[in-house]
């Protein structure tokens, strides 16, 4: 029996409408992923309106009308407009930080290109274990709220940092998430900075 028509029966309009109207699930479920013991509210927050599209992105604030047509070009340069997806995902600049990310934790990996998949993909990347997918859900929240402050400092303060130096921050504040939250994480800076799963048990 087709479960989803038990009257009508199985037909594929009905098996497409079914698929297609699955699409808000995704976004529902990623939704649910925001929510971390060792992340701060605020970046709770900040991921909720950026898988929601809510944040304040160029191409948002021209459809809200703060912004002039001609003003929607990505900030790191690249001529493209900045949506969100742009921004994390797609930017030349921006979206290397993903690559230097995945070799510090050793996991690799192709990237999608919608927010909401790229966040459940990377976060069940490296397989089974909750202990892992909590790590890769904490990575993730932390990159895409230091590309966002990079953003911000170079649109309002003319401040560039480069790339690589992005992945130290994450660094940085990754480990201090965790040792705020965490009182018996011993490992120290040269440690973590090399070898983070080694350091969590779960390399």
């Amino acid at each position: 029996m087709w479960l989803p028509d038990p009257s009508g029966g199985y037909t594929v309009r009905g098996a497409y409408s079914l698929l297609t109207s699955q699409v808000r699930h995704v976004e529902d479920y990623a939704l649910d992923l925001v929510w971390h013991k060792q992340v701060p509210l605020k970046v709770f927050v900040f991921a909720w309106r950026l898988i929601s599209d809510r944040l304040p992105t160029k191409t948002n604030l021209i459809a809200r009308r703060v912004l002039s047509t001609d003003m929607s070009s990505c900030v790191a340069g690249c001529g493209h407009p900045e949506t969100a997806q742009h921004l994390f995902l797609l930017c030349n600049t921006f979206g290397s930080l993903w690559h230097l990310v995945r070799d510090w934790i050793g996991c690799y990996g192709v990237d999608a290109d919608n927010i909401s998949d790229h966040f459940l993909q990377f976060t069940h990347l490296p397989g089974d274990g909750n202990a892992r997918r909590s790590f890769m859900q904490l990575v993730w929240l932390l990159c895409v709220c230091v590309v966002w402050n990079e953003r911000n400092n170079r649109l309002f303060n003319n401040i560039v940092t480069p790339i690589p130096c992005l992945l130290d921050k994450i660094k940085t504040l990754s480990l201090g998430w965790l040792k705020a939250k965490k009182a018996n994480f011993v490992f120290g800076t040269q440690q973590w900075w090399s070898n983070p799963p080694i350091c969590l048990g779960i390399g």
